[in-house]
């Protein structure tokens, strides 16, 4: 594959996807669907899926998977340090997807809890993937505060608009070059991911799109496909866009009548 994948807190994924666990319609749906992707990290959400009891965490764990809890649900910094806390001691691992929302309708994260909470995590030796927004501010106190990673979202959580702010996420990427970045949240089609690994980021997150389809599989593997593509042609160094036409077939030796 053409590029150099960027490593997670040390650890290189052998894809560029990453899937959530909620909202499939079986537990042999879910499986599926992860095995038809070949995801490298599977998001778990401790709040909402608390309750399935220990033959989810199996299942999950049979899945051969980097395991990346998630803090969703959480509308403050301490229901999002302990939830946090928690999922540390069920899952055995250090990283944590930190999720602090702010706002109830656009699921938009809460800039001052989710820097707070990242500061404590961080602090207490978590590896912290923030999902944040393209707001540059908050991305370097973000990283000042030891995130390794940002997680900036396309669009709202669930939507399916895919990368509603293009310029943003473009200039946020420019402006953390050595920073690994994982858009996540909004993508609703395999295209979506496709233009966001263009854009130079090192992976894609998403649920809802893949959970919600009519063949959960058949879409986790056009997803993965999209992805790859996505990350080889950005290691191609494409083309720029131009104002202008351009003729692919020189003229140079052509006989003029």
């Amino acid at each position: 594959m053409t590029g150099h994948p960027r490593a997670f807190y040390g650890v290189t994924l052998d894809s560029p996807l990453m899937l959530g666990t909620a909202q499939y319609p079986s537990p042999a749906v879910l499986q599926a669907a992860f095995q038809a992707s070949g995801a490298s990290v599977a998001t778990v959400s401790l709040r909402r899926e608390g309750g399935q009891g220990q033959a989810f965490w199996q299942m999950i764990r049979a899945l051969g998977v980097h395991v990346l809890p998630n803090t969703a649900g959480c509308h403050s910094a301490r229901e999002a340090i302990t939830t946090a806390r928690m999922a540390r001691e069920l899952f055995e691992t250090d990283w944590i997807k930190l999720e602090v929302i702010g706002h109830a309708d656009t699921l938009q994260p809460d800039p001052f809890g989710l820097l707070e909470a990242a500061q404590v995590l961080a602090a207490e030796g978590f590896a912290v993937f923030p999902y944040t927004t393209e707001d540059q501010v908050l991305a370097q106190r973000l990283v000042d505060a030891g995130c390794q990673v940002l997680m900036p979202w396309g669009a709202p959580i669930g939507s399916g608009l895919g990368l509603n702010n293009r310029y943003g996420l473009k200039t946020l990427r420019a402006a953390f070059p050595d920073i690994p970045m994982v858009i996540d949240a909004g993508l609703g089609l395999p295209s979506h991911a496709a233009q966001a690994m263009e854009m130079g980021f090192d992976a894609v997150l998403l649920n809802t799109a893949v959970a919600q389809a009519g063949d959960p599989a058949a879409m986790a593997r056009a997803f993965a496909l999209a992805a790859q593509a996505g990350q080889i042609a950005h290691g191609a160094d494409p083309m720029d866009p131009r104002d202008m036409a351009a003729p692919s077939t020189p003229v140079l030796g052509k006989a003029w009548l």
